[in-house]
C-alpha cells in the first residue's frame, strides 16, 4: 500500500545532506568539518584528511591537525595549502596548527552566496522527491489501487510534507546566516 509518509525518509536524507554540507561552510569558530574532508595523498591514493590524522579544535579560532603516521605531515601541510579555503599552516614537525584568518564583510557576502546555492540545492531536492512520489500516487489512481479521493488525500498531506521540509530548510539557512554574520 502506498503511503506518502514511507518517502518520509527520503526527505529526511535531503535534510540530512543539507546539515552536512554547509557544516563546511566558515563561521567565525574553528570546527574539524572545515578541513576533515580535503582530499590528501597518502601511500599512493587520495584519502580524506579525517582518515590520516586526528583533527582537534585548540581554541575557536585554531585548529590542530596530528597525523598518525608522521612521514605525512608535508603531504598534509601541501593539501591544507591547495584546498583552496584560505589558510596558511603552521607545521612544527609534529602537529599543524592552522590559525584561522578573520572573516572580512567581502568573504561573508560570498559565504552567504554559496549557502544560499546549497539551499536552493535542497529545495530542487525535495522538490524532484515530490514529482516522483506524484508519479506514484498518479499510477496507483490509474492501476485502480488507489481510490479518487485517496488520490487527492494523498496529494494534499504530500504538499504538507513539502511545505514543512521547505520550511526546515528556511530555518536551516536562517541560523546559518546569522553563525556567518557573528563577528
Amino acid at each position: 500500500m502506498l503511503t506518502i509518509h514511507s518517502y518520509k525518509e527520503e526527505f529526511d536524507k535531503s535534510i540530512t545532506f543539507l546539515r552536512q554540507d554547509i557544516s563546511t561552510l566558515r563561521t567565525g569558530r574553528a570546527t574539524p568539518a572545515l578541513v576533515e574532508d580535503i582530499p590528501v595523498v597518502a601511500y599512493g591514493t587520495k584519502q580524506p584528511l579525517k582518515a590520516v590524522a586526528s583533527i582537534s579544535v585548540a581554541d575557536a579560532k585554531t585548529i590542530n591537525v596530528e597525523p598518525w603516521d608522521k612521514s605525512l605531515i608535508n603531504d598534509i601541510d601541501k593539501s591544507i595549502r591547495e584546498g583552496n579555503l584560505g589558510f596558511n599552516p603552521v607545521n612544527d614537525g609534529k602537529l599543524i596548527r592552522i590559525p584561522l584568518p578573520e572573516l572580512n564583510s567581502e568573504r561573508r557576502a560570498e559565504l552567504i552566496k554559496v549557502l544560499h546555492n546549497k539551499l536552493e540545492s535542497a529545495r530542487i531536492s525535495i522538490r524532484k522527491i515530490r514529482e516522483e512520489v506524484k508519479k506514484q500516487v498518479d499510477a496507483a489512481f490509474k492501476n485502480k489501487e488507489v481510490a479518487e479521493d485517496e488520490k487527492f488525500q494523498m496529494e494534499d498531506d504530500l504538499e504538507k510534507l513539502v511545505k514543512e521540509y521547505n520550511m526546515q530548510i528556511k530555518e536551516i539557512g536562517e541560523k546559518k546566516e546569522v553563525e556567518i554574520n557573528t563577528v
